[in-house]
């Protein structure tokens, strides 16, 4: 009897506390678990790359592990490094001239990522790269090269965070590039304006960078004089 009371005090003790739970309301995280998405909101999750593959625009899937989603992963890299210094950047004209060159690589990341048979429905300067994309970044260089001479010596990078980002901006463009190589040289698709376009963008940060350090950057071996970006 003694234990069989304690048993049921402990009962009556732990009823009042099951009762406040079972009214309060139910957390966030369980209600959305128990809730469809909203028919208009895209479900950030899908489950379908958990076999180790990854979908092209236009249809198909390939190997995670593959050249394309490789390739289109560095220069996802280089847009967040893009974001980055334009996070950094305190001239509204620097961030509108990198906002610009971070959506032209969402042009080259479709491109690249683009399903083989679907290459017909791409849209220039919207998926498809042109040469026109690649002019532009030409005449841009020229425009910076003119006004800020480079250096003539290797210089280390990181003379401010803006500068910093745009090499580092720089060397993942650089890593696509040769991922792109590769990938044409496997019998993908790659367009001639795309090699170009990576290569030229490549250059246009390293410039960018040089404009952004000021005029002052170390050299990279000590003995040599600290560079000067004046004319």
């Amino acid at each position: 009897m003694g234990s069989k009371s304690n048993g049921w005090h402990l009962r009556d003790e732990v009823r009042p506390c099951l009762l406040h739970l079972l009214r309060l309301p139910v957390p966030p995280l369980a209600r959305a678990a128990s809730r469809p998405y909203p028919s208009r909101m895209p479900r950030i999750y899908t489950k379908t790359g958990d076999d180790g593959t990854t979908g092209l625009l236009f249809g198909g899937r390939v190997s995670k592990g593959d050249l394309v989603p490789e390739t289109c992963g560095t220069i996802d890299e280089a847009v967040a490094a893009l974001g980055l210094a334009r996070a950094h950047a305190g001239e509204q004209a620097l961030q509108d001239d990198l906002l610009d060159l971070q959506r032209r690589l969402f042009v080259v990341g479709a491109d690249i990522a683009t399903n083989p048979d679907g290459r017909d429905r791409l849209e220039p300067e919207v998926s498809l790269v042109t040469a026109g994309m690649v002019e532009r970044l030409e005449g841009r260089i020229d425009e910076l090269v003119h006004a800020h001479p480079l250096p003539r010596t290797f210089v280390v990078p990181g003379a401010n965070a803006v500068s910093a980002c745009l090499d580092l901006a720089r060397s993942l463009i650089r890593r696509a590039e040769r991922q792109a190589v590769r990938l044409r040289d496997s019998g993908a698709p790659v367009g001639d304006e795309v090699l170009a376009f990576l290569n030229r963008l490549s250059d246009l940060l390293f410039v960018m960078a040089r404009v952004a350090a000021g005029e002052t950057e170390p050299p990279s071996r000590p003995d040599q004089p600290v560079r000067t970006n004046a004319p």
